[in-house]
């Protein structure tokens, strides 16, 4: 009696744990963006339609889109969406020196590896950004703008990063110590720097955090006013809370706290190779996001992750990127992009990577 009811237990639990199996096979996890990063232009090149390698969204930067490729895109299914080059001050700290960030020491940032920033509390350049978006609404019929260079000065995508600590420009100075009530010596900018970091470093370093995400609200308004339903999207560090003694918040300035109230959609820079990781890390990644901004699927603010499929440095195999491009996809992720489209369509493997990965998802209609 006591070895039947045991085996009815056995089954019992095998019937609910096979149904469970079943529901999660059919509960298909609804994929909203499939996209490309880049001008689509090579893949027309080599006689592919958008709708046809399942892409249904292209994000191309802001220099680079026109009303052809926007109706092209169109007629092919794909939604448009502008890259913005946020606070990437090359050229214009050039012309505009009142621009150029200020390191602790008092002395004019360097350029890193390939980018240059700028003092996001700038009044010009402020204007000047805002004016550019406003400019890029009115002229073109966009589903959406994604902020790029949205950070301090710095460069995060390499496996040594390059972190100063910026900006101590009259502005910046002036804006913190009004903004958090602290009054600062009469001394030179080293020695205020070396004040500040030594006796206000926890307000120093919120207020930086919040001059980012005022940029983001200024973005969301301006695009709410133009363009009410259009998304505000960002591109950002993938850094955990803990990586280079938390520089994602102590350096770059990107507390997730503040810019979930205005983003509409995430999109980590999960350039894995670029960064020194193994494919499995880009899975691993998306995972511990959508569980640190609290994503829901069905509710804003998204996860769109974009991946690595350019061969810089060394190669990007077609193995790697359909691991990396599966990995965007994970957790509470629901789109993915590459970067490139010319590196993913220069490699005939990549192409068709991408056209069996996104033709496996299930498409929201």
């Amino acid at each position: 009696m006591a070895t039947n009811l045991k085996l009815q237990y056995i089954y019992l639990y095998l019937i609910s744990a096979l149904g469970l199996v079943s529901c999660g096979s059919t509960t298909t996890k609804t994929v909203e963006i499939k996209g490309i990063y880049g001008n689509p232009k090579p893949l027309w090149e080599k006689g592919y339609k958008l709708n046809e390698l399942g892409v249904n969204a292209i994000f191309v930067h802001s220099g680079s889109i026109n009303q052809d490729m926007i109706i092209r895109a169109r007629a092919e299914g794909a939604k448009v969406y502008a890259e913005f080059a946020t606070l990437n001050g090359k050229g214009y700290v050039d012309t505009h020196p009142e621009a150029w960030a200020i390191n602790d020491k008092g002395a004019r940032v360097e350029a890193a590896t390939w980018f240059m920033g700028v003092c996001p509390t700038e009044p010009g350049f402020r204007k000047y950004r805002f004016d550019q978006l406003r400019d890029l609404l009115i002229e073109y019929d966009l589903d959406g703008v994604w902020m790029d260079y949205v950070h301090w000065h710095a460069q995060f995508e390499d496996p040594e990063p390059i972190l100063p600590e910026t900006c101590f420009c009259r502005h910046c100075l002036i804006s913190f110590s009004k903004d958090y009530n602290i009054r600062l010596p009469d001394a030179t900018t080293s020695e205020k720097a070396e004040y500040i970091l030594t006796n206000h470093e926890p307000a120093w370093r919120k207020w930086r955090c919040e001059v980012i995400y005022d940029w983001t609200t200024n973005m969301k308004s301006i695009i709410s006013e133009i363009k009410p339903n259009a998304l505000l999207g960002l591109y950002h560090c993938p850094w955990d809370d803990d990586e280079f003694n938390g520089a994602r918040e102590r350096i770059l300035g990107l507390n997730y706290d503040l810019l979930k109230k205005t983003v509409d959609v995430f999109s980590p820079m999960v350039y894995h190779q670029r960064m020194g990781r193994e494919p499995n890390w880009v899975e691993d990644n998306i995972v511990w996001f959508g569980k640190k901004i609290g994503a829901e699927l069905d509710a804003y603010p998204k996860i769109w992750p974009i991946v690595q499929a350019y061969n810089e440095p060394g190669i990007v195999s077609k193995e790697a990127f359909e691991t990396v491009l599966r990995g965007g996809l994970a957790g509470k992720s629901t789109g993915v992009m590459m970067f490139t489209t010319h590196a993913m369509a220069e490699d005939e493997g990549k192409t068709e990577v991408m056209k069996k990965v996104y033709s496996e998802q299930r498409e929201r209609r």
